[in-house]
């Protein structure tokens, strides 16, 4: 049997606009994705014993058997080949976490142990990002990055085809933070697409939008390096503003970042691909955290308590 794990992860700057070659700050959360696979000499069966949104698994069940040929080809295996896979671990299945990116990492990575391919994590990351293409039809490389190697990062999709620009980022200790999930499962593939179609009926309006997302990029990355977190959260929410005017919150979304604002979050925005999913709370201690937690719980969304800006799970 085949081992292996893959990081959850939130987007803190950049979600949408990495896509079109913008830089984005990216952080492993302390959640991951688990599986292990054995060889079977009968058809495909996967286990998916993730806690998950209502209908995330069915929702995306034809993906993720793509997901899991496309890996097979990558690796220079039949893309037909039967396995027994399980799906596990202390990342629920919310989108917006990068969950599907962590699944396929795990899943790569027990693949390759049950067939001795001792794979660096370098090819881990390539199989990872062909997997995604499956689940966001033009995936920026930010999820399965985060989901391969961990930690806080900054990221930069290389738009020609050569290798995406990723720097390592510190802060000075772990940051908590809550996610809270809508509850419902959003379609990346369809978001990542709208935005593309939007923006070339309206360049002007949105090259303005773009430019500013940059610069929020950059000045988050200072923030964040000199361990400024009321900036940190302000700069958050004005993340959170760019992503509605591109129109790709929600209501329910809107309606979660309000609720963690109000009972003293630094800042909250949504997370990763938008209409439904997720939204990130930075409640920077154990007694914040938890009040904004339970603020959101009491309207009767679920929640992860988890942290921001460690090395290893």
């Amino acid at each position: 049997m085949g081992e292996g794990s893959g990081f959850g992860k939130v987007i803190l700057f950049g979600e949408h606009f990495v896509v079109h070659g913008l830089p984005g700050i990216v952080s492993a959360i302390d959640s991951a994705t688990d599986a292990e696979v054995r060889k079977t000499g009968e058809s495909l069966v996967i286990r998916d014993e993730r806690k998950a949104t209502k209908g995330y698994a069915e929702e995306k069940r034809l993906q993720q058997i793509e997901s899991i040929e496309r890996m097979l080809k990558t690796m220079g295996l039949s893309p037909k080949l039967p396995l027994n896979i399980w799906i596990g671990g202390s990342l629920p299945g919310f989108s917006g976490l990068g969950a599907s990116a962590a699944s396929s990492v795990a899943i790569a990575r027990a693949i390759a142990e049950e067939f001795s391919l001792n794979l660096a994590n370098e090819k881990i990351n390539q199989i990872a990002y062909e997997a995604e293409k499956a689940y966001a039809g033009n995936p920026s490389g930010i999820d399965n990055t985060a989901a391969t190697y961990g930690g806080l990062m900054w990221f930069k999709k290389n738009m020609t085809g050569g290798l995406d620009k990723v720097e390592r980022l510190s802060v000075s200790k772990p940051v908590e933070i809550v996610i809270g999930s809508t509850g419902k499962v959003a379609n990346t593939k369809a978001m990542v697409a709208g935005v593309a179609e939007r923006k070339k009926k309206n360049p002007e309006k949105y090259d303005s939008i773009f430019k500013l997302a940059e610069n929020l990029a950059y000045d988050g990355r200072k923030a964040l390096e000199s361990y400024d977190l009321r900036k940190v959260g302000e700069l958050m929410n004005e993340n959170h503003s760019l992503l509605q005017e591109i129109e790709v919150s929600s209501r329910e979304l809107d309606l979660l970042v309000d609720i963690a604002r109000k009972n003293g979050a630094f800042g909250a925005k949504l997370t990763g691909g938008g209409g439904g999913g997720c939204m990130t709370a930075l409640a920077p201690s154990k007694e914040l955290q938890e009040k904004v937690a339970s603020a959101i719980e009491k309207e009767g969304y679920d929640v992860l308590r988890t942290k921001i800006g460690f090395e290893k799970i």
